[in-house]
């Protein structure tokens, strides 16, 4: 009979329960696929998403359609900027390079990942500079994606992109040729809209809300700095007088009418 204490007995089968349990863990861990040798983790993740997302950039402005193939799963779904729901072989087919005299390159900026175990939301700002026939081009997209971990290491499952809006450029008007915007417009009786000549130019007023700038983009359409997405596009009768204005939102309108 041994002479070991039962105690150390004891710790002696503790320790060999705990190694066994650890090799069966770590035997499941491999089977499931989800213990992989140099696989990142927590922070470096993020730089490992990062670099994918600016490989896919890249290869859009070379035409690579290579790296979309290894970085995008079977079961994708990608919704771009013109709101078309993108399936796998339809992003591959997309993948071409660019026309003679076209020339471009995407920068991933403001990237940040949430990581979530096995799955990643992304977002981020792709900056694109284009060159087209000799004329510059610049568009912003705001992007949001999902990644999985799978077996064969993180893969693409889902993208949304918006393209960002920007205001355009202001053209100079003489303020006489602007006075005949002012006035007072009529949504409803409790919704007026106010424009006012001021120092500084034109500027409006709805009802219950801060006063804004009004900026001339074209003859007859006016935009607030900062809101891209609004114009306000204004109406003459037969004589060419302002009745009142449109307030176009892409394509739907709210008309205003000029009170007398």
């Amino acid at each position: 009979m041994s002479s070991r204490p039962k105690a150390c007995r004891r710790i002696v089968v503790a320790s060999v329960l705990v190694l066994a349990f650890g090799t069966l863990a770590q035997a499941a861990e491999k089977k499931s696929g989800k213990a992989r040798a140099g696989e990142p983790s927590g922070k470096n993740v993020e730089e490992m998403l990062q670099a994918n997302t600016q490989a896919l950039m890249d290869a859009i402005t070379a035409g690579n359609a290579a790296v979309w193939d290894r970085l995008l799963d079977a079961r994708v779904t990608y919704v771009d900027e013109s709101g078309s729901i993108l399936d796998r072989k339809a992003l591959l087919d997309g993948i071409k390079p660019l026309p003679a005299s076209v020339s471009g390159a995407i920068r991933v900026t403001q990237f940040h990942a949430a990581v979530h175990g096995d799955v990643a939301v992304t977002t981020h700002v792709d900056d694109e500079h284009e060159t087209y026939h000799g004329h510059e081009l610049r568009c912003q997209y705001r992007t949001t994606d999902t990644w999985q971990r799978t077996a064969n290491g993180w893969r693409l499952v889902g993208g949304q992109i918006l393209a960002l809006r920007t205001d355009p450029p202001a053209i100079v008007v003489d303020p006489d040729d602007l006075e005949e915007y002012t006035g007072r417009y009529t949504l409803a009786p409790d919704v007026i809209y106010e424009i006012r000549l001021t120092d500084h130019g034109l500027e409006g007023q709805q009802t219950g809300k801060k006063p804004e700038t009004l900026k001339v983009e074209a003859g007859d359409v006016l935009f607030v700095p900062g809101k891209p997405r609004y114009r306000k596009i204004f109406l003459r009768d037969e004589d060419g007088e302002i009745t009142g204005f449109a307030e176009r939102r892409e394509a739907w309108d709210l008309v205003f009418v000029k009170k007398p």
